[in-house]
């Protein structure tokens, strides 16, 4: 009995550790980005040896896997499913954007360092960009649910909600034009609306 006791205090400490070199992986990626994340700075703050940390993570694919599925578990993106609730085309790409908006907002600093090291590194780009790309394409069919999207005119309409819904938008607007999140989605909204009225 004593042996399995052990065996499971020793189990629950391995997780223990593991979870943190995620966690200490992650807050680096916040702060410096992948690229400028070392194992070194990760064992330090994790406050482990670097020989731990390989045991753990013998390969840096494994570390980006564990780190990329606890992040969008712990941060999930906003629940594109209520916004079938709202009938109007108008009001519903308005919320999803207000939703979207928040969360780039509340998650910039490591979205920001991901994506600027995927376009330089494709470890990184590999579970970066899958991520992004599935969050855009399934808000965009979630705000385009009903309305016609067919011909070059539908294509234009996907096309423009995919580009309001990006978080290249999002940050050339709010952090580089100085726009409120708000007049944001407004400009936004009004050039989905200019398309849709051609």
């Amino acid at each position: 009995m004593a042996r399995k006791y052990e065996m499971k205090r020793r189990a629950v400490r391995q997780q223990q550790t593991h979870q943190r070199i995620v966690d200490a992986t992650v807050e680096l990626h916040r702060t410096v980005g992948p690229l400028r994340t070392t194992i070194s700075a990760i064992a330090e703050k994790a406050g482990v040896q670097r020989h731990t940390y390989y045991a753990h993570f013998p390969e840096l694919r494994d570390l980006y896997r564990a780190c990329s599925g606890h992040y969008v578990v712990e941060h999930p993106p906003p629940e594109h499913s209520t916004w079938a609730e709202v009938a109007d085309h108008e009001e519903r790409l308005r919320r999803a954007l207000s939703e979207v908006y928040a969360y780039y907002g509340h998650h910039e600093q490591i979205f920001a360092n991901v994506l600027r090291d995927a376009e330089v590194d494709a470890l990184c780009a590999e579970f970066t960009d899958p991520v992004f790309e599935n969050w855009k394409r399934t808000w965009s069919n979630a705000v385009a649910e009903g309305w016609d999207t067919g011909g070059q005119q539908g294509e234009a309409l996907l096309a423009a909600i995919g580009l309001a819904l990006d978080f290249q938008t999002w940050r050339t607007l709010v952090r580089q034009q100085g726009l409120g999140e708000d007049r944001a989605v407004e400009l936004m909204v009004g050039m989905v609306r200019c398309l849709m009225s051609t």
